[in-house]
């Protein structure tokens, strides 16, 4: 992320809210402040009563209200201050963690995600610091500081110049480390985010890394990130060290100077004991605040940092409502036919259209003028080599991304016109990695549609061919999972995210592979489910094989980020090489396959010869049930482009 020059308008926002605390927190410092000035006065008066042989009861009892009082409001002052910052950190995070959540996809992508999570969890806690605690300090300790020597001026100027002489050194050379120490913070946040990011890389792909030994690697890198980020925090640490010492060496020199100068002025009588009693009180009453002043600047820029970053987060661009009125209303089912997310039968319109869209990652470009329609109902299989831009199709359709140019029209509307509540609301999408989250399984099913009625949750079940899976549970529905739906299979896992799809009810489905993971029967059990689901709405998948793609009522070929043909497969193995030759060693895949499971045999077609029509029509229902499902082949598989 770019580095903001100052903190804008998210800070100001955040603190605007907690004015009132914030506000009284001050107000209660100040009238410490006031209490702990007026202090020595009392102080200079006590002495000078009692060298009168004056009675000093009142005063000490004064003196001792003012004392407590100080206690008390300082308490006060420090609790609606904290309590503040408590806040700020409470609406920051719920604020960035909805943008994060509603960030457009092609920016928060590009983050890395670990550093993302430092952001919001990190750098809000220490920006608590500098917006309530750190900046409340250096405004009263502020005060003290100053009301003190304006006391101090009117006691003796030239003691207060003594002294401001011998502070001025120490305070300059305070600032230029302060400044210093904003900078190297800064840094050390960023190094801080690089190690968080590294680690959740890790994390997230555990198995992976041992499964190539790597762990030893993997460690080493982790280490070299953690050095970095101790290089950075020692240099933090270094100037915050520097910070009080220097000031101290000023209080001291100034506090000698003082008390040698004003004793002999004492002693002489150009100056009165009380005074020069006031005034030493004053200047010990200087040194805290002083330094917690300085300190606390130190402090503040440390947040000044970590409030740059969660400003740059909360800049992360949004993906937009739509550009105009047009669209369909929140919450108005009633274009979707009788209320079940089925689009009426008499629609006019396809169920989605590509009209010349071109889309790149980058300057990478994936598609290039591609124009095809899905129907209302049916299946439509998207097929072609890696790479192709398959599952970018269904990205642009559920407007994870915006096209280069072109449109994408989804039930005649262009999908730029309508707000992703709307466009997902229509459009149920399974990915290929078969997302599941920790929680209950009901919990993942329900998801997208958490008022689900149980009816439609068992059809759902049923229909994904969920139902002996979740029988078979101890808790069945109720059964926890762990992070990423540890507990199922990926083949469970794929049906678990076809079954909450399918309870969105939506009027398209996207599937990206969505039988990669399923052993033969339950692939044909998905299979016949489709069928049925496919005559309610349009169905669009990426099929990994054959005995999908030939079900497919039509099949669009991608080729080079291009449509290259459109048909069915009987037309397809007719009329275009390419699809002719991946399904060709599909076809031998599954021949090899069958054999092997001690099937008879049938010859495998030769790589220019397409299958007789009787060879397709044996396939389409897939392997006989119990018989190994066909291998994977380079008919559609998963893409680098996608």
């Amino acid at each position: 992320m770019t580095a903001a020059p100052a903190p804008r308008g998210l800070i100001r926002e955040l603190t605007r809210a907690q004015r009132r605390l914030l506000l009284g927190g001050v107000l209660l410092g100040m009238a410490g402040v006031v209490s702990t000035l007026v202090q020595p006065q009392i102080v200079s008066r006590l002495i000078a009563a009692a060298g009168q042989h004056r009675p000093v009861a009142g005063l000490i009892t004064l003196l001792a209200v003012l004392f407590l009082a100080d206690a008390a409001l300082s308490s006060t002052q420090g609790y609606l201050i904290g309590r503040a910052g408590e806040n700020i950190v409470r609406d920051a995070r719920v604020l960035l963690a909805g943008k994060v959540l509603r960030a457009d996809l092609a920016h928060l992508n590009a983050q890395r995600q670990g550093d993302v999570h430092t952001r919001l969890v990190g750098d809000t806690a220490l920006m608590k610091i500098a917006l309530t605690q750190s900046l409340a300090q250096i405004i009263l300790n502020g005060l003290v500081v100053v009301g003190g020597t304006l006391m101090m001026a009117l006691i003796d100027v030239w003691l207060l110049l003594l002294t401001v002489g011998c502070l001025g050194v120490a305070s300059a050379a305070s600032v230029w480390l302060a400044r210093g120490l904003r900078k190297a913070a800064l840094a050390n946040r960023e190094d801080t985010g690089e190690f968080g990011a590294d680690l959740q890389r890790v994390l997230a792909a555990l198995p992976t890394v041992k499964a190539a030994s790597a762990e030893g690697r993997e460690e080493s890198r982790l280490a070299g990130l953690a050095d970095q980020a101790r290089r950075s925090g020692n240099r933090v640490t270094v100037l915050n060290a520097l910070l009080s010492p220097v000031l101290n060496v000023g209080l001291q020199a100034s506090l000698a100077a003082v008390m040698g100068v004003g004793m002999a002025r004492v002693a002489t009588g150009s100056l009165g004991v009380a005074d020069f009693t006031a005034f030493t009180m004053y200047l010990f009453y200087l040194v805290s605040p002083l330094v917690l002043v300085f300190i606390s600047i130190g402090v503040y820029q440390q947040g000044r940092a970590a409030v740059q970053r969660v400003d740059e987060l909360a800049g992360l661009p949004q993906e937009d409502d739509p550009a105009s009125g047009e669209g369909y209303a929140p919450g108005d089912r009633s274009s979707l036919g009788d209320g079940s997310g089925i689009p009426a039968p008499d629609g006019g319109h396809p169920a989605v259209e590509f009209r010349d869209v071109g889309f790149g990652y980058g300057d990478r470009p994936v598609l290039e003028g591609v124009s095809f329609t899905i129907p209302r109902r049916g299946l439509t299989a998207l097929v072609g080599v890696s790479g192709a831009g398959k599952t970018t199709v269904f990205q642009l359709i559920e407007r994870f991304y915006r096209p280069g140019h072109g449109a994408v029209v989804l039930d005649g509307k262009d999908i730029a016109h309508l707000s992703p509540a709307e466009i997902r609301g229509r459009v149920g999408y399974v990915q290929q990695d078969s997302a599941a989250m920790r929680g209950t399984l009901r919990e993942n099913i329900v998801y997208a549609a958490p008022d689900a009625a149980e009816a439609d949750i068992a059809e759902a079940v049923e229909l994904a061919g969920l139902a002996d899976v979740v029988a078979a549970l101890p808790d069945g529905l109720d059964t926890r999972l762990g992070d990423q739906g540890i507990g199922l299979s990926g083949g469970q896992r794929q049906r678990l995210c076809v079954a909450r799809a399918l309870l969105q009810k939506p009027a398209v489905i996207l599937l990206d592979e969505a039988t990669a993971h399923l052993d033969s029967d339950a692939e044909a059990a998905l299979r016949d489910s489709l069928r049925r689901i496919a005559r309610r709405c349009a169905v669009v998948a990426i099929a990994h094989r054959i005995s999908t793609v030939v079900e497919a009522d039509r099949i669009v070929v991608l080729d080079a980020g291009r449509v290259r043909a459109v048909g069915t497969h009987q037309q397809l193995l007719q009329n275009d090489g390419l699809y002719r030759r991946l399904a060709t060693a599909q076809f031998a895949d599954n021949a090899l396959a069958g054999s092997a499971a001690g099937s008879a045999a049938r010859p495998a077609a030769g790589p220019s010869t397409a299958p007789s029509a009787g060879s397709a029509a044996g396939l389409s229902a897939g392997p006989p049930a119990g018989e190994p499902s066909p291998a994977p082949s380079a008919l559609p598989t998963a893409g680098a482009a996608r």
